[in-house]
């Protein structure tokens, strides 16, 4: 089920998936394409403007962690 958020001062799309997914990877291009017309505000969006966040298809995959010191 889809979510709406609003937007902070001084927001990107970037931020408001970093900020409801904890990621952007595969998600920006989601919410671009449930939101028509976001992309026409620009690299800023508007502050108060309610952004319809899809749900996340998948996961990002798990990168393996190097530890340098063991």
């Amino acid at each position: 089920m889809p979510v709406t958020v609003r937007t902070f001062q001084n927001d990107t799309v970037d931020a408001l998936c970093w900020r409801h997914y904890g990621r952007t990877a595969g998600v920006t291009e989601a919410v671009l394409e449930a939101n028509p017309g976001l992309a026409d505000y620009g690299p800023i969006l508007p502050q108060g403007l309610a952004v319809q966040m899809p749900e996340a298809q998948t996961a990002a995959p798990q990168r393996q962690m190097v530890n340098l010191w063991d």
